[in-house]
């Protein structure tokens, strides 16, 4: 039986579902979705630079008659009139993207006058539409100059009820000008803003000479140019590059200067002179995209975690121009070490990406370099301009069509009177007898009375005249490439002049200056250097004493508590510390605690696994080598830079397998040129520390042979010098032997009995 509820002449629901496979549907869905982000959402068209939701903001806006001259009117308004007719999205997507239209901080040329609060360089959001008001600026209007000249398609909107540009075709470079960003789907585009001069300074060169070499074109277009200003710190060789592929990325610093400085050479390092010997640096300029207030928090958050030392303050003193003070802590800092340390530890100094993907004019995505994007461009202004003219030719020939049918009227006029007084239709008569066209009939008909003058007749023959002539010299630039060329560079020479580098908004912002050597920048120039002492207890308690103490000096643990091991060290120093599984942990020695109490137990410090334990406490001497064995008598040299742990997790050095430790842990003596090796079975060998090969990580080699046991314990010494260990007793006494070459051998042998007077523990410390 039927289903009531579905009318007779309605299809069946279910019989319009499509059998397919589920990966075959969702990739192709995908794929619809996907282009759709590309080429209608995320990525700019190069020959307008705009992206559709910025291209119906201005149209709109355009619409709205928002020229310069005019009142603002209401955010609102614009943003109800875009979504409602042209962009069917939501209204804070349109208004954001307004907003950024607006903000001088992130266009290098604003295409929006904003009047209220649009927001700020400190990061605050713009005010609710209702509350802000915006117009059309200077730019904008060029950039769309020639909308009502054919010189581009209209498209309908996404409801068919009206008609919107398919791009702006003014001859203003947007493109490179403001730049553009943005991420779609598997591809992103991040293209900087440049000086507009230099733009088409580049651009001129390349009309002149198409085959001009792309060095030339970064003679011209020397790199970015900021809306925040700044400095590009890279060669000219990396930027080059860069622009060459279409794809790099370039330092960018703020600016340390003081305008109000004294000297010249004060004001350019930023260094303001306070008296009495006291100075403080002024950023004057922040990188692109950095929020002012973000910055400053990051300063102000490494002075707290004390990353900072040599800074003691931060104060925000800007108005409509940055100003941000830095006092350091006192006059002996050295100015480029605290300018180093902001650029390495704050967003100070950023990085931006160069990825010139754009639209094409098949609105096919591609990553361009300077000199083909500046030949597409140059293309679409040509096509733009022939169109022009063309759109121009048509507009004269039919008032041609007019004016000569005047004119006919003119010399005719008695007949034309009595005709269209006497004959009920005159308008086929008149076709007829002066071999006038429709348009030309139906535009005497329609003349005003007083328009029959003999006046008239002569101005008639003027228009004709100079509509001739303009319809020849167009006539022969459409005909001619060489004219369309000079023609466009005629009129890129006269838009330069509004952005020369004499006027407010075209002087260049960013400067572009490879950074100079500077005080090379490291977190231990920074610690004030003080003597200490450190001691670590062995149940794994550290703490560090304020100078360097008698190592022999008793000191307080906890109940059941004693020393481990102690070491003089500095401030500025690192520690290491060698757990038994052949791990290595770093510690900074001005983090330790203090020795005032038990100290702290190291394992909040560092991820020491609960089953193992420390092995070895040292300090960290640059350049130098420890000698690494394990239980079994595996071992090898390293280099103490390559014992440095980043984390707290640490570093494996020394890989172990079943139940072995590290038994030898051991500082190498630059003059040391033999190495000593004893097993638990109390055999002794001797050979050249050649032998033992240097290494970063690994288990190394076998140091003696054994048949039972491993490995007691292992040194270094100079063969010259003899062979020392410490005696019994108090354990001050040591004892050399010369004579060892009954035991020096080859690496990896048996070894035999020590001498008399060997210690019995088998150690030789």
């Amino acid at each position: 039986m039927a289903d009531p509820t579905i009318p007779e002449d309605e299809p069946d629901p279910f019989e319009l579902i499509t059998d397919a496979p589920f990966d075959a549907a969702l990739s192709e869905r995908y794929l619809v979705y996907a282009l759709s982000t590309i080429t209608a959402r995320s990525l700019p068209d190069l020959r307008d630079g705009l992206k559709p939701v910025h291209r119906r903001l201005l149209w709109t806006m355009r619409q709205l008659k928002l020229d310069p001259s005019s009142t603002f009117k209401k955010s609102a308004r614009v943003v109800g009139e875009v979504i409602g007719k042209y962009h069917p999205h939501g209204d804070t997507a349109a208004y954001d993207a307004m907003v950024r239209l607006a903000q001088d901080f992130s266009l290098r040329y604003p295409l929006v006058e904003g009047q209220g609060n649009f927001g700020n360089i400190d990061g605050d959001n713009a005010a609710a539409y209702r509350y802000t008001e915006a117009r059309l600026t200077k730019t904008a209007i060029q950039l769309m100059e020639g909308l009502d000249a054919g010189t581009v398609d209209f498209i309908p909107t996404y409801n068919g009820e009206e008609e919107e540009p398919e791009l702006m075709p003014g001859l203003f470079p947007n493109l490179l000008a403001n730049g553009a960003s943005g991420i779609a789907v598997g591809m992103a585009t991040n293209i900087p803003s440049h000086n507009a001069a230099e733009v088409i300074d580049a651009t001129l060169e390349l009309i002149d000479n198409p085959s001009v070499e792309h060095a030339r074109l970064m003679e011209l277009m020397k790199g970015p140019d900021f809306a925040t200003g700044g400095q590009i710190i890279d060669s000219a060789e990396i930027i080059s590059k860069a622009y060459e592929t279409g794809r790099g990325s370039f330092r960018l610093r703020g600016v340390f200067e003081a305008p109000e400085a004294d000297k010249t050479e004060d004001k350019a390092a930023g260094i303001e002179r306070l008296g009495g010997g006291q100075w403080q640096l002024v950023i004057s300029e922040i990188p692109y995209q950095v929020a002012k207030g973000k910055l400053i928090e990051q300063i102000a958050q490494a002075i707290s975690d004390k990353k900072l030392p040599i800074l003691e303050d931060v104060r925000d003193e800007s108005d409509e121009k940055i100003r941000i003070v830095l006092v350091p802590r006192s006059r002996n800092v050295d100015p480029e070490l605290l300018k180093e340390s902001v650029f390495k530890l704050t967003d100070m100094e950023t990085r931006f990406g160069l990825n010139m993907n754009v639209l094409d004019a098949t609105r096919t995505p591609m990553v361009m370099g300077l000199k083909e994007l500046l030949e597409n461009w140059v293309r679409a202004q040509i096509e733009i301009l022939q169109r022009r003219t063309q759109h121009r030719l048509d507009q004269i020939a039919r008032r041609l069509e007019l004016v000569e049918g005047y004119i006919i009227a003119f010399l005719n006029l008695d007949r034309v009177i009595e005709i269209i007084r006497t004959q009920d239709e005159p308008k086929p008569l008149m076709m007829k007898e002066f071999g006038l066209t429709d348009r030309q009939t139906e535009a005497i008909l329609n003349m005003r009375l007083r328009s029959l003058r003999k006046l008239e007749e002569m101005q008639l023959r003027t228009e004709k005249g100079e509509l001739e002539a303009e319809q020849e010299e167009l006539q022969k630039l459409l005909e001619s490439p060489a004219r369309q060329r000079t023609r466009l560079k005629k009129d890129l020479r006269t838009l330069r002049k509004d952005y020369a580098e004499d006027t407010a908004i075209g002087a260049r912002r960013t400067r572009i200056e490879e950074a100079a050597p500077v005080v090379e920048f490291s977190m231990d120039a920074m610690i004030e250097k003080e003597p200490i002492t450190v001691i670590l207890s062995q149940k794994g308690w550290i703490r560090a004493a304020k100078g360097h103490v008698d190592l022999s000096q008793e000191f307080k643990y906890k109940e059941g508590d004693a020393l481990f091991d102690i070491v003089h060290a500095q401030t500025t120093d690192k520690l290491l510390i060698a757990a038994a599984n052949g791990r290595f942990y770093t510690l900074g020695c001005d983090k330790l605690p203090g020795a005032r109490g038990f100290g702290e137990p190291v394992r909040t410090m560092i991820d020491l696994e609960a089953d193992t334990s420390i092995a070895k406490m040292m300090v960290h001497r640059e350049g130098g080598k420890i000698l690494l064995a394990s239980s079994i008598g595996k071992g090898f040299v390293a280099e103490t830079a390559e014992l440095i742990a980043e984390t707290k997790k640490g570093k494996q050095v020394v890989n172990l397998k079943g139940d072995a430790s590290l038994r030898v842990i051991r500082e190498i003596a630059p003059e040391h040129d033999h190495i000593a090796a004893v097993g638990d079975n109390r055999k002794l060998i001797v050979y050249h520390l050649q032998e033992m090969p240097v290494m970063a990580r690994g288990q190394g080699v076998q140091l003696q042979r054994y048949r039972d046991g491993g490995l007691s314990d292992a040194t270094t010494f100079t063969l010259a010098e003899g062979l020392s260990w410490q005696m019994g007793g108090s354990g001050e006494r040591t004892r050399t032997e010369t004579e060892i070459g009954m035991w020096k051998v080859a690496r990896g042998a048996a070894g035999r009995m020590p001498p008399t007077g060997f210690p019995k523990n088998n150690r030789f410390d």
